[in-house]
């Protein structure tokens, strides 16, 4: 049994794996500040209602972009589940190249999509992340995470507006009908919605060329599959892309004698 943790800027994403099947799968609310225990208090009782006995696992990694909640979730696994968990980062042989201008600065979970693209499709491709930021990264024909481009997500981006205009006010994320909006809620809608419908359309056709040959594209995070039925050049949403990506990262440095310690307690 593997966990598997994702820990972006909105969410957590926990895994839980036997061999190749992820079993289950829980998504909370990103929460900096809260301590190791506490984070035990949410994934114990999880657990414990789908039945799961986490004295079987025998393996944990964790991909974070939340630089203070990583040490938390790092104490939770090891003083909880007994076990070390490995933390990806540029310095760990994960499979695949990084060929950009300073590797170590390209977010753990970019890497790990790349990786689980490879895997379930081909290269080259290209994996949009719909999360607190869209992100578009790209790999190259041999193989290799050669870099993308970063956006403010549209949720960020709605709440930004909404926010700082007066006159505006909430604004439920749906995709209208038509571009031209006949009443305020509509035009937010259509700025927004469709925009970033044309963002993704224009990026991935630009990226695509830059490219070269006929990458795989696929969409993930979770606004991906709203986004995946407006985007043609979308070919799939993958809802669970970075944690297949972090098993399979688990698996290679398993096999390369760079897994997770035995069980301590």
């Amino acid at each position: 049994m593997l966990i598997a943790i994702d820990a972006g800027n909105s969410n957590i994403v926990i895994g839980v794996f036997n061999d190749d099947s992820l079993s289950h799968v829980w998504r909370l609310a990103t929460d900096a500040d809260r301590m190791p225990d506490e984070w035990w208090a949410v994934l114990q009782p999880l657990c414990e209602s789908d039945r799961i006995d986490l004295d079987q696992a025998t393996g944990a990694i964790i991909a974070s972009v939340v630089p203070r909640l990583t040490p938390k979730l790092v104490e939770m696994v090891r003083t909880r589940l007994g076990l070390e968990p490995i933390v990806v980062s540029s310095d760990l042989d994960m499979g695949i190249g990084v060929e950009t201008d300073n590797p170590w600065e390209v977010g753990a979970d970019r890497i790990v999509n790349s990786v689980a693209v490879q895997h379930l499709y081909h290269a080259p491709a290209i994996v949009v992340d719909f999360g607190t930021a869209t992100t578009f990264d790209v790999i190259s024909p041999h193989g290799s995470y050669i870099g993308g481009a970063i956006a403010p997500g549209v949720q960020l981006a709605l709440d930004a507006l909404t926010g700082r205009a007066a006159r505006l006010s909430s604004v439920e994320l749906v995709v209208p009908e038509q571009a031209v909006g006949t009443n305020t809620v509509l035009s937010v809608q259509s700025g927004t919605v469709l925009g970033y419908v044309e963002l993704v359309n224009g990026m991935l056709t630009r990226i695509s060329a830059e490219l070269g040959g006929d990458p795989a594209i696929i969409a993930t995070g979770g606004l991906g599959r709203m986004f995946e039925q407006h985007c043609p050049l979308i070919q799939a949403w993958e809802p669970d892309l970075t944690l297949v990506g972090l098993r399979l990262i688990h698996e290679h440095l398993t096999s390369t004698g760079a897994g997770t310690l035995p069980r301590q307690r």
